[in-house]
């Protein structure tokens, strides 16, 4: 049965506000993210997802790449603690045990898989070594949706729902279905797709749509062409981390990730033209965005 749609509006975001730390906070208390993720050939995708959970309010990051790009990202993002996963020939990581990440997911608030992969393989891989291992809020992206039905049973047996950022094309591969099938009906999938996972699910577009089991389905139409670009979607999933791992509850995360990375596209599109510009120019706008809430 289809549910409610709620447009995302000022009142919802009034209702739900994002938790606030106290003035004597460190940056454990703040919330620990641990990102996993990127490729040689998008080295960069995953310093997009550090910075926006940094930009989200998190107080520590922790960075898990390919080793090729470990050294090049540390010092391009001085505030993040960076380490080296093993590498395949193809510049992907090799993950044959779980050991390498055994060592990083303790005392983590949220771990976010995915950004800038391309290896659907190696992705499984990590899913299967984080829903084994893994006690902090899961927020899983591009490459780790792609084979995601084989581990569908453990998702939904998770305490707290983890978090899916698909986009169509994703969604498919979830659903094992046509993206135009999907394009038919973006509720009906983003729906099965949540009740499927046990997950809150967002189907990222001009009209983004989240759905959690058993809650009403939010949308919120950007209509900012210019976020159709790049590393836009590697924004949302550090977004999304970040304030998880504040302590925002998995689909109030969601949701507010959405708004703001949508209204920081209006604020581009307003200040800069409707495209053309980056990804990494939304990250400066979420600080403001915030506090005006």
């Amino acid at each position: 049965m289809a549910r409610k749609v709620r447009p995302l509006d000022s009142d919802w975001l009034r209702a739900y506000p994002l938790p606030v730390p106290d003035n004597v906070a460190d940056k454990n208390s703040r919330g620990r993210v641990l990102a996993i993720g990127g490729c040689t050939t998008v080295p960069g995708g995953i310093q997009l997802t550090a910075e926006a959970a940094l930009r989200a309010g998190a107080g520590k990051i922790q960075v898990a790449t390919v080793a090729s790009a470990a050294l090049a990202l540390g010092i391009a993002m001085p505030e993040v603690v960076v380490f080296a996963l093993p590498e395949a020939g193809a510049g992907e990581s090799a993950l044959r045990s779980a050991r390498p990440l055994s060592g990083l997911l303790g005392r983590r608030d949220a771990v976010v898989a995915g950004p800038a992969m391309s290896g659907a393989k190696a992705s499984s891989l990590i899913t299967r070594h984080l829903l084994a291992l893994c006690e902090a809020q899961l927020v899983l992206d591009a490459a780790v949706l792609m084979d995601l039905s084989s581990h569908a049973d453990r998702l939904r047996s998770l305490a707290r729902p983890a978090v899916l950022t698909p986009h169509i094309g994703e969604l498919a591969a979830m659903l094992a279905c046509d993206a135009a099938k999907i394009e038919q009906d973006r509720l009906g999938a983003v729906q099965a797709a949540s009740d499927r996972f046990g997950a809150v699910c967002v189907l990222k577009g001009p009209t983004s749509l989240i759905a959690a089991p058993g809650a009403e389905v939010f949308a919120y139409a950007a209509g900012w062409a210019g976020l159709a670009t790049g590393g836009s979607g590697d924004v949302v999933a550090g977004i999304v981390a970040g304030l998880c791992a504040r302590g925002a509850e998995p689909l109030d995360a969601t949701v507010w990730a959405v708004w703001l990375h949508g209204e920081a596209g209006r604020r581009c599109a307003e200040q800069m033209g409707p495209i053309g510009f980056l990804a990494r120019e939304l990250l400066a706008h979420l600080l403001g965005l915030m506090c005006a809430r």
